[in-house]
């Protein structure tokens, strides 16, 4: 194993601590790992990399699988971690009634929606994912390089699979209606939790969009 080139630290102000985030403390193990995962490269070869100290995530779509594919610009980035700048279901109508405008400053869009895991409404990723390399890692036992071209072609490092980086506790799902009278109101609430690695619930009159969640805990600097 040789380790990242990172270059200095992202100047950011430090996550506080939070009750309820869509990362989990495999986040810490995530960090260690990006160190040490590129078995068998030639180092003069590797790009230069800040390590983030506030991780982002990204949604991305494609055959667990596979190691590469095609469509990236069909995937987002969430800067900021969601989950805890969400808002629940149960408080759907508070957050209607306030013109859909959230607590953490955001904009509910009513014909484009995305739940999470525990039954939070959160804010839309920004589409699509920037070219680049993104060190990324589910937090389990692998960690790789993505590189995302300016053709939207993907390819993760080391032979690593979308499965693998796929951090299985977030679930994430977009939401589309079929009809004016289709609601976030119309969700299960008993749906949730949902398990890791389980399927988000549908939702009456909505089309469903699953999408695997990566940690990114590094950029090419």
């Amino acid at each position: 194993m040789i380790p990242l080139p990172f270059a200095r630290e992202q100047s950011v102000e430090e996550s506080k601590p939070r009750r309820r985030d869509f990362a989990s403390a495999s986040v810490l193990l995530a960090s260690s790992l990006a160190l040490s995962f590129a078995a068998n490269a030639d180092e003069n070869a590797q790009p230069e990399f800040k390590r983030l100290r506030r991780t982002q995530f990204i949604a991305a779509l494609g055959d667990p699988d596979s190691s590469s594919g095609a469509a990236a610009d069909e995937w987002g980035l969430w800067p900021l971690d969601p989950g805890p700048r969400g808002v629940y279901l149960r408080d759907y109508r508070s957050l209607e009634s306030r013109g859909g405008k959230a607590p953490a400053k955001w904009q509910f869009d009513r014909k484009d929606w995305w739940l999470e895991e525990h039954g939070l409404i959160m804010e839309k990723p920004d589409f699509p994912l920037a070219p680049g390399k993104y060190i990324v890692t589910g937090g389990r036992e692998v960690s790789s390089i993505l590189t995302v071209y300016p053709d939207a072609r993907w390819e993760l490092s080391n032979g690593a699979k979308l499965y693998d980086v796929t951090h299985l506790p977030c679930r994430a799902a977009r939401y589309t209606p079929m009809s004016d009278a289709a609601s976030p109101a119309n969700a299960r609430l008993t749906d949730f939790p949902v398990k890791p690695g389980a399927e988000m619930p549908t939702v009456e009159g909505h089309q469903k969009q699953d999408y695997a969640v990566l940690f990114v805990i590094g950029v090419e600097a």
